[in-house]
């Protein structure tokens, strides 16, 4: 099964269209209406959508970590600073995860990009 991707509701369309251009399954968080959701509402979601999350948000890495702990499941983070990462690179990275990820290589874990 290919890996789909969630958008976090601050990542710049370039990336997503980016991603699109290329084959990816990309939903967005304002399409999904989880634009407003908090954290661990957000995994929720994302969990239940069987989609990994892309995020630039540092404060989802703690949502992550508390989970892990408490060995609650989640379908995945891929986190990137956007002051340590280009749109382009963002693409590419992402591009290369969905095409050879399965969900699974995701499921409880972070991912941290540039790769």
């Amino acid at each position: 099964m290919p890996l789909k991707l969630h958008m976090d509701a601050h990542i710049p369309k370039a990336i997503t269209n980016g991603l699109r251009l290329r084959g990816i399954d990309v939903l967005t968080a304002q399409e999904d209406n989880s634009d407003k959701l908090s954290d661990p509402e957000l995994l929720d979601r994302t969990t239940a959508l069987n989609r990994v999350l892309f995020t630039f948000d540092d404060d989802l890495l703690a949502e992550a970590a508390r989970r892990q702990q408490l060995s609650i499941p989640f379908s995945g983070i891929i986190y990137a600073s956007p002051l340590n990462i280009s749109i382009g690179a963002c693409i590419r990275d992402l591009e290369i995860i969905a095409k050879v990820g399965e969900p699974e290589d995701l499921a409880n874990r972070v991912e941290f990009l540039p790769l």
